[in-house]
């Protein structure tokens, strides 16, 4: 209700079946879900039409790699700007970039585990269908090459060419160098972050044309391959969550207890907002009543202020996981096994890939095109975990706000500004 705005009983609900009865005003989960439905039903009813439609997610592939660049560039440079503001906030911000790096990285590596240990996207089997989709992965790394191609010969090439190694690494020493020259570099700041959020948009666009995508994918892949692909995206779900089962279960319990904080006291105290991110499936939505909660449960009003935006760059323990696990799943659905050096590569790559894309709902899904396309793998694959990526979505935001609620609990309390909520209500009465 509107302030100064009487509300008229049954008046309030009257938009609301205007808005079921069209489809293109449903929740883009939904549009996407009802595209799966209908792309598994046209691929296995309709198999010769249905094997025709890859060229609908062939041109949302091209839309999606079409944005990679434009939006990586910014969000990597500006991420380096606020690490370089952040440390000169002195021993708070080191620990809280220190803490970011360890939990995320194990993050990772319980991901690359889950994936190998279940063989997850095995049951896809879509390599045999397309020998030449794989074609691109090599067997062993050469790290002379790795590394060379790491510093780029020429970085306007490098972004022609979408060469992402390169581009990290010459935007980690654009972001150094912007903070290092200080105010005189505000300028490029300001434009680089207009750049960021005009690309966000980009993406929004892109991503309002998922279902489409996606129909014409699962319709190609049903038709062409049977129902095991199918099968193969429910074993992912449950994979996925059970990864984030073993997060939120097991490591974030051990961090808690390490720094002897109140883990069950911390989720009882904001479930309901992890409840709010699981079924908007954005963090962003919860910031602000996030920041005021953690101050009621005994937080100084300093730390959180701080260290949950930052952490919604640099602490997707959610997002973190699925890149992991949907690196392997194209590499096993296409038939190919990645080797020890290639998955070290891919963890360095998804370190510095998965920062800065938490807030933004199906973002993740962007970072995994990227970093598919860097390991040489077929976009295709990232496709088809789009028609799953709406149940995976709603754990992976979830999972992020439990893990940056810890981390700024954690922060709070090394540096003796954590006052049990007991104490603070105890204060107040008194």
């Amino acid at each position: 209700m509107a302030d100064g705005v009487e509300e008229v009983p049954g008046t309030a609900e009257a938009p609301r079946p205007r808005r079921w009865r069209n489809p293109l005003r449903w929740p883009i989960g939904l549009q996407v879900l009802v595209a799966l439905v209908a792309g598994v039903l046209v691929g296995w009813l309709a198999p010769g039409f249905g094997s025709h439609l890859k060229l609908v997610g062939d041109l949302f592939v091209h839309a999606i790699e079409m944005v990679i660049v434009p939006l990586l560039f910014p969000l990597v440079v500006l991420g380096i700007t606020r690490i370089g503001s952040a440390k000169r906030l002195g021993r708070v911000a080191l620990k809280t970039i220190l803490y970011f790096e360890i939990v995320t990285t194990i993050v990772l590596v319980i991901g690359l585990v889950l994936g190998n240990v279940t063989n997850v996207g095995a049951g896809a089997r879509l390599g045999g269908a397309d020998s030449g989709a794989a074609a691109g992965i090599g067997h062993h790394v050469d790290f002379t090459q790795l590394v060379l191609s790491i510093v780029p010969e020429n970085i306007v090439d490098a972004l022609g060419k979408g060469n992402l190694l390169a581009i990290v690494f010459f935007s980690v020493f654009f972001g150094l160098a912007i903070v290092a020259i200080g105010d005189a570099a505000e300028p490029v700041t300001r434009v680089l972050d207009a750049l960021s959020k005009i690309m966000f948009r980009v993406v929004g666009y892109v991503i309002a044309f998922a279902p489409i995508g996606v129909f014409g994918f699962i319709a190609y892949d049903t038709a062409t391959y049977g129902l095991s692909s199918l099968r193969a995206l429910l074993e992912f779900v449950l994979i996925a969550y059970l990864g984030f089962a073993i997060v939120l279960g097991v490591l974030s319990p051990i961090v808690a207890a390490v720094f002897r904080v109140g883990y069950v006291a911390l989720i009882r105290v904001t479930k309901d907002l992890i409840g709010l991110a699981f079924l908007t499936r954005s963090t962003e939505v919860v910031l602000a009543p996030l920041l005021q909660r953690l101050e009621r449960h005994g937080v100084d009003r300093s730390i959180p202020a701080f260290t949950l935006p930052l952490g919604y760059s640099f602490n997707a323990d959610g997002a973190t996981l699925y890149e992991a696990l949907g690196v392997l799943f194209i590499a096993h659905a296409y038939g190919h096994h990645l080797g020890i050096g290639q998955q070290i590569a891919a963890l360095g790559l998804l370190i510095v890939l998965t920062k800065g894309i938490a807030g933004v709902p199906s973002a993740a899904i962007v970072v995994l095109f990227a970093a598919a396309s860097s390991l040489g793998l077929p976009a295709a694959g990232v496709t088809l975990l789009l028609g799953v990526d709406f149940i995976v979505d709603m754990a992976r935001s979830a999972t992020n706000i439990v893990g940056n609620s810890l981390a700024t609990v954690v922060i709070a309390k090394s540096e003796g500004l954590f006052h049990p909520a007991g104490r603070a209500e105890e204060a107040e009465t008194g």
